[in-house]
């Protein structure tokens, strides 16, 4: 059942995706933060009023989340976590580096995920306990062993971090660049989790964690990745941070990072 159930997601997902692809333009060139605001707005509309009917449709039992930006626990019972639009900065300015990510976290725990990339048109999607996939051909996490030669990535999760958080970043980027071949700071997360997944980058590690990255964090899982928090217990939603990598450079990482 979770089969059909993750195939009617993805193809709702997918159809938000032709829904914005019309909004979006690479010419995108907002006059200041009050047009910017009221694009990222605007899509985020389109993508949650494309969503959510189709979502309850599926599953009308299920709570529905769209907080790009929330976190901590949720109740027990069934959960839509939606972000509208990861990355929503870069799409208002005409960069193809956006996405649309849907999860359904069950008591606690993500059954499924399908994150959309609607530019490259590639959809990420994962079952629990079923792989990951990327249009529909499976994905895994890469095989490297040293840190030597991985590229690693970190980002913000939301916008209006503390100095403190902003320091430490900056601290773990220096630190990271020093141990790994390429270290990028970019949004949105979720892209970089999918490009765990599928083996194109070896690690990202967050400071903090949103619930929109749930999505991300079961693709890396399905692909055979490792993910923890950041003293190296096992991930949860509610963890405040977490290392999400390659088995074979997940330990050294974490190392680094945790040094300080």
């Amino acid at each position: 059942m979770d089969r059909e159930l993750l195939a009617a997601t993805a193809a709702a997902v997918r159809h938000a995706g032709a829904q914005m692809l019309r909004r979006y333009s690479p010419e995108s060139r907002p006059a200041g933060l009050t047009e910017l605001l009221t694009s990222m707005h605007g899509n985020d509309t389109t993508v949650a009023d494309s969503l959510r009917p189709a979502l309850a449709g599926i599953r009308p039992e299920a709570g529905w989340l769209n907080d790009e930006h929330g976190s901590g626990p949720l109740p027990d019972g069934e959960w839509w976590l939606i972000d509208p639009m990861g990355g929503n900065v870069n799409a208002v300015h005409g960069m193809p580096d956006w996405n649309i990510g849907v999860s359904l976290v069950r008591d606690g725990r993500p059954v499924l995920a399908v994150v959309c990339f609607p530019v490259p048109d590639e959809t990420f999607t994962a079952l629990e306990g079923g792989g990951a996939f990327l249009n529909g051909v499976p994905v895994h996490v890469s095989g490297k062993t040293s840190l030597d030669g991985a590229l690693a990535g970190t980002g913000q999760g939301r916008p209006g971090q503390d100095a403190a958080l902003l320091d430490r970043m900056g601290a773990s980027f220096a630190a990271m660049s020093k141990a790994a071949l390429h270290v990028r700071i970019s949004v949105p997360v979720t892209q970089q989790l999918a490009q765990v997944a599928a083996g194109r980058l070896d690690l990202h590690w967050q400071f903090d964690n949103v619930r929109s990255q749930v999505a991300g964090v079961l693709l890396v899982q399905e692909a055979g990745g490792v993910v923890t928090d950041l003293d190296g217990s096992p991930w949860t939603p509610s963890c405040r941070g977490y290392l999400a990598a390659a088995p074979g450079v997940h330990a050294a990482a974490l190392a680094v990072l945790t040094a300080g």
